[in-house]
């Protein structure tokens, strides 16, 4: 078994492992959606790109829903503080997630222009919004979020749901939004063909290209926004106590662990080289390398934010010392070795049979097919 500290790591590393998983196979499906109204002009067009997402989409839901029982298990106290805080954000991603099961099961089993397109525009919002908000989050805990803690460790938000939409969080809004439709054309334009292929190309670039001038204008605001910085003493290996340490803020504090570990450097690096390389190979027709590119794009981007932000998970602007950090907000030594193990287990079985779904139903997906299975495609 390992120690408390060392699970800590592990566990911060495994939850950012997850994020990656759940934005590379859920994050082009949602990407695909993003880009369903514009890339197909014709019913017949539409449901082909649909069905290059349809036999997976909801198989690519696991590490969205691990992803959050991870959180609930490792970190429980991050995970009370930010749904209490981001109820209403999380509210419209939920909102938003009810039209993908709806859409993909019954836009194509009425034959109405009227039925069909709005449906459309549902898996639209449903691959759009969600994308957006996680963007918006997370720009948002790189400001801090306004939370204290009582004596009982009960937590009160005491911001609104209007102060989220700040300029920095809607520009990291921006860069996931954009990241995420990269990854959908990116995928898009392996999967078809013909005039389908070439639309995906466009968005797939033109979001790529959004993408690094975003994230790299966050980056250079990020160097001016208060980070957080633990001033007092930490032993890793201690019970979790989130009032237990001092907590300063400071100017260009989220740029100290850049300075202590130059290697992390390749992260933000692998975010913008990522999707520039995605971009050209795109443009080159390499569609499957564009879309491993693409990938390791949005490993850089997620490494980047939760490198710079280690140890802090959830900093609070209103009380700083009840900032979480991967040292304080976790649950205890068993249940974090349970999990490891568990994980250790299960996380490869979900890459098999991922891996196998998409080798067996690999391929183009084009209007014939389309023609061809009528009544059995989405």
């Amino acid at each position: 078994m390992f120690d408390y500290s060392t699970l800590k790591i592990i566990w911060w590393l495994l939850v950012g492992v997850l994020l990656i998983g759940f934005a590379i196979m859920d994050g082009h499906d949602m990407g695909v959606g993003t880009l369903l109204p514009f890339v197909g002009r014709s019913d017949l067009e539409r449901r082909v790109v649909i069905n290059t997402v349809g036999p997976h989409w909801d198989g690519n839901q696991v590490w969205f829903v691990t992803g959050g029982g991870a959180l609930f298990a490792a970190w429980p106290l991050v995970y009370a503080t930010a749904f209490s805080g981001f109820y209403w954000a999380m509210l419209i991603v939920l909102w938003a997630l009810f039209f993908r099961p709806v859409g993909f099961d019954y836009r194509s089993k009425i034959h109405n222009a009227t039925w069909r397109s709005t449906w459309d525009w549902g898996l639209f919002i449903g691959g759009a919004v969600p994308p957006l908000i996680f963007g918006v989050a997370f720009g948002n805990l790189l400001q801090g979020v306004p939370f204290q803690f009582d004596q009982f460790l009960v937590s009160t938000y005491s911001g609104s749901f209007w102060q989220l939409l700040n300029p920095f969080a809607l520009l990291a809004g921006v860069v996931s939004s954009a990241m995420i439709t990269m990854q959908g054309g990116a995928y898009l334009a392996h999967r078809t063909e013909g005039v389908i292929q070439t639309r995906a190309i466009k968005g797939a670039v033109g979001a790529a290209c959004l993408m690094v001038l975003a994230f790299v204008a966050a980056g250079v605001w990020l160097q001016s926004i208060d980070g957080y910085r633990i001033s007092s003493v930490i032993d890793p290996s201690a019970l979790p106590d989130p009032m237990g340490k001092t907590v300063v803020r400071e100017a260009g504090a989220w740029m100290a662990n850049y300075a202590q570990q130059p290697l992390m450097w390749l992260l933000p690096i692998l975010g913008v080289v990522g999707a520039l390389l995605s971009a050209a190979l795109l443009l080159a027709r390499r569609t499957l390398s564009a879309f491993v590119a693409s990938s390791l794009a949005l490993v850089g981007v997620i490494g980047t934010a939760g490198a710079s932000m280690f140890p802090f998970i959830m900093p609070s602007s209103s009380m700083p010392n009840a900032s979480l950090t991967v040292w304080d907000s976790v649950s205890s030594h068993l249940t974090m070795g349970i999990m490891f193990w568990a994980t250790m287990i299960f996380m490869p079985l979900i890459v098999f049979y991922t891996s196998w779904a998409y080798s067996v139903m690999r391929g183009k997906v084009t209007a014939a097919y389309i023609r061809e299975n009528d009544h059995g495609a989405y």
